[in-house]
């Protein structure tokens, strides 16, 4: 640390804190006003982990589909049972009652 403080107030003192002000000033501009600026990289950061998750809940939802398309395309009863329940298909003679 004594070097440091002899270097700021040595011969040359003017020159070291004029160019520690212009670094600093330098580093304050880099860090939050250019194009890259780190708060643009924190709401990145964020926004890929949120995209990151909905991945992984769209995979989990095809998933789904593919067993229940692989069920339905396999099983005739269960395509039955899916076609009564959610188009409300019926067989000939059948009664059927839509409860709202």
């Amino acid at each position: 640390m004594g070097k440091v403080k002899d270097i700021w107030n040595g011969r040359h003192k003017g020159f070291v804190r004029y160019a520690a002000v212009i670094t600093a000033l330098a580093l304050i501009y880099a860090l939050f006003f250019s194009d890259d600026n780190l708060i643009r990289w924190f709401r990145a950061g964020i926004e890929l982990r949120q995209q990151r998750r909905q991945i992984e809940r769209y995979q989990k939802e095809i998933k789904s589909m593919d067993e229940r398309i692989k069920t339905l395309s396999t099983d005739r009863d269960s395509l039955e049972q899916y076609a009564r329940e959610n188009f409300n298909f019926a067989e000939p003679g059948d009664d059927v009652y839509l409860v709202k």
